[in-house]
């Protein structure tokens, strides 16, 4: 190998954590990511750090937490002063290049009134390259299509309607594209022509973004079939939408604005409203979906190897969130439940072959991400970043120190039209909630007034009971309430706050970005 090892990121957006093979998913089979982790680690406790993507990418991207990265929603700009994965790697030597997409709203400050980057939430994160753009709209792809004598006149999202069916009730009929076709293949595609372009022993450094299994849900024959709607895992969820909205007064407001549309182009009404049977026929989709991404990456493997790459290259495979498929009566992510958080995460270092096979129970976090990567590339991680590096897991080592618990944040303001805040009766600054979730316990935290919630998992692992009133509870929603507060103390804005302005000059840390 080459001093530096090529690095391959992939998201798979919306991918939920539990479906994986390997992570003993009933009905799953994900054989290429499995292959993956069969060679690397499997995290099984890993847990993004906000929703939506946009929000979620920054705290991959940067290794910051919400709170001092501050990209609330999708629109909300990403500071110019954060670093993130990409400057970091250029300054390594690397240029970072990019199939698919980042979802960064630059910053307003050092653009132009009219820029039209300004329109968009959909900007590419400062440090890369863009080899493959491929946004919401997916023009990119249906060029690619037409090219091919596909009829792609419909455009997104109204391609993605089943042919000759219905997209309401459900069916399984795919799409006009077929499986050679999807967004995945031709995103994998793209980056195998490019590798086919590096020169040996140049390091390379390539992410991966692809749309799958993010909605809409839909996906071209063989996937379509390939698992029964009957089977899966038990839904959680209570007996009926109704009580899910009585238990928490942001539950009742998330559930009525979950629309069918969203899902499913041309389908009327909400989510809530759908039905076991049209539920269970999504979840076969979205299972579809997660085999014919699979079957991409095993193209990706391969052509790796072809290219005597793969002992080259350390691999991250990840998620930005996950996607809640049915559980609360709900489809999407956002809010606070583990189905909206708890994602995929293997990594694969062929130089740290000690725990090859292995996984980790401990909780690891995407703000984990790049420090991890500047650890594997041999550079210290900068101290103020909130994440720590995953490399020791790697060695087969767990650090006596980690982590018990995950936190991840969600913000529902909506400053374009202030719904939520009309809604609740409060400002923007208080429409936000954290969590910190451990083996047993998770509590919730909200502002702006909203009550709190505190869920035992040992015994409530489906997040239906909250006893934060309960008395028989106080000590422990105390304890960790305190837990919370003394976590975001810990971890407010340290760019600064390490360095100290002696007689002698600058004492300790100061981050150059």
């Amino acid at each position: 190998m080459s001093e530096r090892p090529n690095i391959l990121l992939i998201t798979c957006d919306q991918w939920r954590g539990d479906c994986l093979s390997a992570a003993g998913h009933p009905v799953l089979k994900t054989p290429n990511a499995d292959a993956l982790a069969a060679e690397g680690v499997l995290f099984r406790r890993h847990f993004g750090g906000a929703a939506p993507c946009s929000p979620a990418r920054a705290c991959l991207y940067t290794g910051l937490y919400q709170m001092n990265n501050r990209v609330c929603r999708n629109g909300t700009p990403l500071d110019a002063r954060h670093g993130n994965i990409a400057l970091s790697a250029r300054a390594l030597g690397y240029d970072p290049t990019l199939f698919g997409y980042t979802d960064v709203s630059l910053d307003p400050r050092l653009l132009a009134p009219g820029d039209p980057r300004l329109r968009t939430y959909e900007g590419v994160l400062p440090g890369f390259t863009v080899r493959q753009f491929l946004p919401e709209h997916q023009k990119p792809w249906l060029s690619w299509l037409c090219a091919q004598g596909i009829d792609a006149s419909a455009g997104h999202p109204d391609i993605h309607r089943p042919v000759g069916e219905p997209s309401d009730p459900v069916t399984n009929a795919p799409p006009i594209y077929s499986k050679d076709q999807t967004p995945t293949a031709f995103l994998a595609g793209e980056f195998i022509r490019w590798l086919g372009e590096q020169e040996h022993g140049a390091p390379w450094f390539a992410h991966l973004s692809f749309i799958s299994p993010h909605p809409p849900f839909i996906v071209p024959e063989p996937y379509n079939a390939m698992y029964d709607p009957a089977d899966g895992p038990a839904f959680s969820r209570a007996g009926n939408w109704q009580a899910e909205a009585e238990s928490h007064p942001y539950l009742a407001y998330d559930l009525d604005r979950r629309m069918r549309q969203n899902f499913r182009p041309g389908a009327e009404g909400k989510v809530r409203d759908w039905g076991e049977d049209n539920i269970r026929a999504i979840r076969a989709i979205y299972y579809g979906m997660i085999s014919e991404v699979d079957a991409q990456l095993g193209r990706l493997w391969q052509a790796l190897k072809a290219a005597g790459a793969w002992d080259e290259t350390v691999i991250v495979l990840t998620s930005d969130h996950a996607e809640m498929m049915g559980d609360h009566f709900m489809l999407g992510k956002g809010g606070f439940f583990d189905g909206s958080y708890h994602i995929p995460l293997i990594i694969r270092d062929p130089r740290l072959g000690q725990a090859a096979g292995g996984s980790v129970d401990c909780f690891s976090e995407a703000v984990d991400i790049l420090p991890t990567l500047l650890d594997l590339l041999g550079e210290g991680p900068p101290p103020h970043l909130d994440g720590r590096s995953l490399k020791p897991f790697l060695e087969g080592a767990a650090p006596r120190d980690w982590r018990d618990a995950a936190h991840w944040e969600f913000d529902f303001r909506s400053v374009a039209d202030g719904e939520a805040e009309r809604h609740f009766g409060i400002g923007s600054r208080q429409c936000n909630l954290a969590v910190i979730r451990s083996q047993d316990f998770k509590y919730v935290h909200f502002g702006g007034g909203l009550p709190p919630l505190l869920f035992d998992l040992k015994k409530d692992p489906s997040e239906l009971t909250n006893v934060a009133n309960d008395p028989a509870y106080l000590a422990v929603r105390l304890q960790f309430a305190e837990r919370l507060l003394a976590w975001r103390a810990e971890h407010l804005d340290q760019s600064l706050a390490l360095a100290e302005l002696t007689e002698n000059g600058v004492a300790g840390y100061v981050s150059r970005q």
